[in-house]
């Protein structure tokens, strides 16, 4: 499971950035949805991730809650938790370890910090393959062949002209389902909880850095 919050952080941290040989229908609604996020006053939404093998068996999923405002994000899973205070990010993995990294660390993967600002501008190209009903489906594809993923689909609302599904594809074809439900992009939140707090954690927490 630690695998795929992993890979759900490297989708959110590299969404900020596609280029070249862009399908312009695609931009057009990659456009739309960028400055829709800019207006929001602050995100909370229920997250599920799932992960199915290459012959679509699934090998588990888990649900939490993710909360975003001003490049700042706590993402929620059961015990574990990550908290961006906009410059660090502390993991803590439910049990007694928390390890900090810098913020511009893990954009070097995928975050919400990433994912919830502009997400089309250098690591991928990207083209629209299919509009029918009432989801826009865009392809992502890493323009650095290294990745550990090959493909990722994202799926827009047309009506919130926001993502709601994202789907990583690695390169043995195993799939990571990310889904956005009971989303609201008017919520209130405190600054507060996205400061970073050792008195909440268990007395014997190791901190790694």
């Amino acid at each position: 499971m630690k695998r795929i919050i992993a890979l759900f952080l490297v989708l959110i941290v590299s969404l900020n950035s596609i280029q070249a040989q862009n399908d312009p229908a695609a931009k057009k609604v990659l456009d739309g949805v960028s400055v829709n996020i800019k207006n929001f006053k602050a995100i909370t939404s229920s997250i599920t991730i799932k992960s199915l093998s290459s012959k679509g068996v699934s090998n588990g999923s888990k649900s939490g809650t993710i909360s975003y405002k001003n490049k700042k994000y706590l993402l929620k899973q059961g015990k574990t938790e990550i908290i961006c205070d906009g410059t660090k990010v502390y993991n803590f993995d439910g049990n007694n370890t928390i390890t900090v990294t810098g913020a511009d660390e893990a954009e070097s993967l995928l975050s919400p910090q990433k994912l919830f600002s502009n997400f089309y501008d250098k690591d991928f190209t990207y083209k629209l393959v299919s509009s029918a009903g009432s989801t826009y489906q865009i392809e992502l594809t890493p323009t650095d062949k290294r990745k550990n993923y090959s493909k990722v689909l994202l799926f827009i609302d047309k009506a919130k002209n926001m993502f709601t599904k994202v789907n990583i594809l690695d390169k043995g074809n195993n799939k990571t389902e990310i889904s956005l439900t009971n989303l609201n992009t008017n919520a209130s939140l405190s600054d507060a909880i996205f400061t970073f707090n050792k008195s909440k954690y268990p007395s014997t927490v190791e901190i790694l850095d």
